[in-house]
C-alpha cells in the first residue's frame, strides 16, 4: 500500500505543480463567464449579425402578394417579372432571393425559392411560417368566418411546472433542468476522455522510454497502473473543486455587478436555485470519479498494449463507442423524455451510466434507479480494473509486437 501511495503521489505532485495547471484552474472559470456573457450579448443583438436579406415575391396565384410582413433584416418585394427574368439579378446579389408561387402552390414540391447561394434555415422557416398562416387566413376567409374575431380570442397560455415533493410543493424550471443536465453529461463526458488519455499517454511514454522496466523491478505491475490512475483522478478532482468554487464566486460577483431592476443575471440564479444543486454536486463527483476509474483502467490497458499513440486507434473505438452513443442521444434526444425506458437503461449500465445519469439528475431521478446505477458503478470500474490490469502485466513488458483483440485476450489467461 505505502509503494501505491507513493505512486499517487508522484502523479499528482509532478501535475499539478506545472504552470499549466495552475494557469487553467484560473483561466477556465474567466472563460466560461466570457463565453456565457458572449452568447447572451449575441442572443440580444442577434439580428444585426446577418445583413438584410431581401426575397422578390413572384405570386401568380394572387393570393399572397402583399400579404407577406418586414420582419428583422428580411424585406419582401412584389414582383410581376417572371423567375426567368429575375435569375440574372440573383446571380448577381447574394442577399437576394425569390419565392415562386404557383398558381397551383398546394402541389407538392410547387413553391420554390431561388437564390445564388443556398438559403439559410432561419430563412426559409421564417418565410415557411407567413407562407402557412396567410394560406390559413385565405382559406378562413374564403369559408366567412371572421379572422379578426379569431386572433381576438387567441389564447397565450404558458404552463408553470411545480413539483411535488414530501416537504411540499416547489417551482421547478424545465429550460433549467435541460441546462444544467445537458451541461452535466457534456462536463462528464469530456473529462472521461481528457483525463483517460492522460493516463494512456503516461503508459505509453514510460514503456517507450524503458523507465517501466526500472519500475516494475520495484512494483507489481497492478500497483503501478492504480497508483497512476488514482493520482491522475484526484488531479482531476482537484481542478474541477477549484473550476466549481471560482464558477460560484465568479457567477455570484457578475450577477451583482450586472444586476437591474427587471431582474438580469440575478433572476436567472433565481431559477437555477431551484435545481437540487447539492445532490447534483455529489452525484457529479461519485460517477466522474466511478467513470473515470472505470474508463481509465481500459485506456491504461490500450496504452500499455501498443508502443506509440498513433497505434490506440483500433482499441479506442470498441472502447470510447458506449460513450460517445450516450452522449449523442443525450443532448440530441433523451432532455426530451429523461424518464423513458431507453433513458434508464443507459443510466444504469455502466458503460453508459456517467453521461446519462448526469443528463436525468436535474429532472429527478428515483432512489432506486439512483442506488442501482451506483452499485453497478462500482461493481463495473471493479470489473474493468481487473481485467485491465491482467492485460497491464504483461503489456508494459511487451515491445516490437503488434497487439490485436486476439493477442490481448491470450495475454489476459497468462498465469502469474
Amino acid at each position: 500500500m505505502k509503494k501505491v501511495l507513493l505512486i499517487i503521489q508522484r502523479e499528482y505532485l509532478t501535475r499539478v505543480r506545472k504552470k499549466a495547471f495552475i494557469i487553467m484552474i484560473f483561466v477556465v472559470p474567466c472563460l466560461i463567464l466570457a463565453m456565457g456573457g458572449a452568447i447572451t450579448l449575441i442572443a440580444k443583438n442577434s439580428d444585426q449579425l446577418s445583413d438584410e436579406q431581401v426575397v422578390k415575391v413572384i405570386d401568380e396565384s394572387g393570393l399572397f402578394a402583399g400579404k407577406f410582413q418586414n420582419e428583422p433584416n428580411l424585406k419582401f418585394e412584389t414582383t410581376t417579372q417572371s423567375i426567368d427574368a429575375v435569375k440574372p439579378d440573383l446571380k448577381k446579389d447574394d442577399n437576394l432571393a425569390a419565392l415562386e408561387i404557383p398558381a397551383n402552390y398546394t402541389a407538392k414540391d410547387a413553391v420554390k425559392i431561388y437564390s445564388r447561394k443556398k438559403p439559410g434555415i432561419t430563412l426559409t422557416e421564417k418565410i415557411e411560417s407567413q407562407f402557412n398562416q396567410i394560406s390559413i387566413n385565405n382559406g378562413l376567409i374564403k369559408n366567412h368566418i371572421d379572422t379578426a374575431l379569431l386572433r381576438s380570442i387567441k389564447s397565450d397560455i404558458s404552463l408553470n411546472a411545480i413539483e411535488i415533493t414530501d416537504s411540499g410543493d416547489s417551482k421547478t424550471d424545465l429550460g433549467a433542468n435541460i441546462a444544467v443536465g445537458i451541461a452535466c453529461a457534456i462536463l462528464i463526458y469530456l473529462s472521461l476522455f481528457i483525463y483517460g488519455a492522460q493516463v494512456m499517454r503516461g503508459v505509453i511514454e514510460e514503456k517507450t522510454s524503458r523507465i517501466i522496466e526500472v519500475i516494475i523491478s520495484s512494483v507489481k505491475p497492478f500497483q503501478l497502473m492504480l497508483g497512476k490512475i488514482i493520482g491522475v483522478g484526484l488531479v482531476g478532482l482537484t481542478q474541477f473543486s477549484a473550476w466549481i468554487v471560482l464558477s460560484v464566486i465568479s457567477t455570484k460577483i457578475a450577477g451583482h455587478a450586472f444586476a437591474s431592476p427587471q431582474g438580469g443575471i440575478m433572476s436567472a440564479l433565481s431559477v437555477l436555485q431551484t435545481i437540487h444543486f447539492g445532490k447534483v454536486l455529489v452525484c457529479f463527483i461519485f460517477y466522474f470519479l466511478t467513470g473515470y476509474l472505470l474508463y481509465s483502467a481500459m485506456f491504461a490497458a490500450v496504452g500499455s498494449a501498443v508502443d506509440s499513440e498513433t497505434e490506440t486507434q483500433q482499441f479506442m473505438l470498441p472502447i470510447t463507442l458506449p460513450l460517445l452513443f450516450t452522449y449523442i442521444l443525450s443532448v440530441s434526444i433523451l432532455f426530451r423524455a429523461p424518464d423513458s425506458p431507453l433513458a434508464v437503461w443507459l443510466s444504469i449500465i455502466p458503460f453508459t451510466a456517467p453521461v446519462a445519469m448526469m443528463l436525468r439528475l436535474p429532472f429527478g431521478v428515483p432512489d432506486w434507479q439512483l442506488a442501482v446505477s451506483m452499485v453497478l458503478m462500482v461493481c463495473g470500474f471493479l470489473f474493468t480494473t481487473y481485467v485491465a490490469a491482467r492485460i497491464y502485466r504483461i503489456g508494459v513488458l511487451m515491445y516490437g509486437k503488434k497487439a490485436s483483440f486476439k493477442e490481448l485476450s491470450k495475454w489476459f489467461f497468462y498465469k502469474e
